[in-house]
């Protein structure tokens, strides 16, 4: 059986890869059922507030979400590239473990530039599944207290 290290880091790299080169559906299947997702800024994150830029608090809303991306929502075509560290273990025990992951990410509009869209950190809690790990939560902390307002693909 593989360690918690690589079932981290495979999850990592097949998350990032639904929202960088689709399916864009397949990005909520990284998530448990009772999963919790927030974005928010690490001043907000240091002083403890808990509003989030996104914020679900369960799958459906997750797939919510990626339903009004392809059918409700209007805004300017984009894609993103992730830019990942290596996941730190926080804690680990027998059914997951707690990891902090850096991260960037590039906005890539059509004809326009290409730029940094966003910094931070993953700070999550994993569960283990038959030989997979799924995010149980998922803080995504943002280096600025500046988010674009075409935030629309998930981080």
């Amino acid at each position: 059986m593989m360690d918690v290290f690589n079932l981290i880091s495979r999850a990592q790299g097949s998350y990032v890869r639904s929202i960088d080169d689709g399916p864009i559906e397949d990005w909520a299947e990284h998530f448990t059922d009772d999963a919790f997702y927030k974005v928010t800024t690490a001043d907000n994150h240091r002083r403890g507030l808990p509003a989030g830029v996104i914020w679900a608090n369960n799958k459906a809303m997750l797939k919510d979400r990626v339903s009004a991306l392809k059918e409700a929502n209007i805004y300017e075509p984009h894609s993103y590239r992730h830019l990942l560290g290596q996941p730190a273990i926080l804690e680990e025990s027998d059914g997951g473990a707690t990891s902090e992951t850096s991260f960037l990410v590039i906005r890539v509009t059509g004809n326009g530039p290409t730029d940094v869209f966003a910094s931070g950190r993953y700070l999550d809690e994993y569960v283990v599944e038959d030989g997979q790990a799924l995010i149980k939560k998922r803080i995504v902390v943002c280096d600025s207290s500046r988010i674009d307002t075409l935030l629309v693909l998930p981080l």
